[in-house]
């Protein structure tokens, strides 16, 4: 049984933690596997978005703790869990093509993390969110300090990180940390829908969007515009730019090839 399964759906691809008997924990060798799906998305050019999730009833419950403990008990050298976990944050966080988190159960610490460096969350009625470091006396470590405050603001991540707090489906929703909410047997009908719509865009526009959106803060005005001019040169050059102008002279709906 594969630990990360990948399935496409025209230009979708879906890749999913199948370790259901460890609530998809994330061992080191599961790390590894899902930066190698993401990185193959990336290189992929027919594939236009990606949708991330978890298989029997869990998003992930973060670190495999459990792995950790086996290891030191077999005296074996420890692995560079931390550097692939922060690896794969980043290449989530900056794959130039939208990517959805489908969170059914629980996000729960990195796993949280992994979600969060998506650009939307389409949870489950029954889904839970914690970011559970603190609990264990533990501070944020892949991640979620800095990709929080940006999606909640800075008070409410706070609150979230500091207590340890569960948070279900409504109370996410209600404090901005996903984008939609759906009962369980139609979260992936509706997850799928919107990736597909996104997956029929001009992708790299979007991609390009994407990174003035994510940076725009890093920046001060002049650069932010000049950082816009470059994107805007980029896309000139695309047929999806074409296609778009031509679409509108001719007063109907573009259809885009992500080129």
């Amino acid at each position: 049984m594969a630990i990360v399964e990948v399935a496409d759906d025209g230009a979708v691809r879906t890749i999913a933690i199948n370790r259901p008997e460890r609530r998809n924990a994330l061992g080191f060798d599961t790390l590894v596997l899902l930066r190698e799906a993401v990185a193959d998305a990336r290189n992929t050019t027919a594939l236009r978005a990606l949708i991330l999730t978890g298989r029997g009833g869990a998003f992930s419950a973060g670190a495999d703790v459990r792995e950790w403990a086996e290891e030191k008990a077999k005296g074996g050298r420890p692995r560079d869990w931390v550097g692939e976990a922060l690896q794969l944050v980043q290449d989530l966080f900056e794959f130039p093509k939208p990517a959805i988190a489908m969170v059914d159960g629980a996000a729960t610490g990195a796993g949280l993390d992994l979600a969060l460096a998506c650009d939307f969350r389409f949870a489950s009625d029954r889904a839970r969110f914690i970011c559970s470091y603190t609990r264990v006396g533990f501070s944020p470590d892949a991640g979620s300090s800095w990709l929080l405050p940006r999606l909640i603001g800075i008070e409410r991540a706070k609150r979230f990180v500091y207590t340890g707090e569960s948070w279900n489906a409504d109370v996410a929703l209600a404090n901005g940390l996903i984008t939609e909410k759906h009962a369980v047997d139609s979260l992936e009908l509706a997850t799928m829908a919107f990736a597909r719509q996104l997956a029929s865009g001009p992708t790299v526009a979007i991609g390009l969007a994407k990174s003035l959106l994510d940076n725009a803060h890093r920046r001060s005005l002049p650069e932010a515009l000049r950082e816009e001019q470059r994107a805007g040169r980029i896309c000139a050059q695309t047929e999806d730019h074409h296609e778009g102008l031509q679409a509108a002279n001719e007063k109907r709906t573009p259809v885009f090839v992500g080129r």
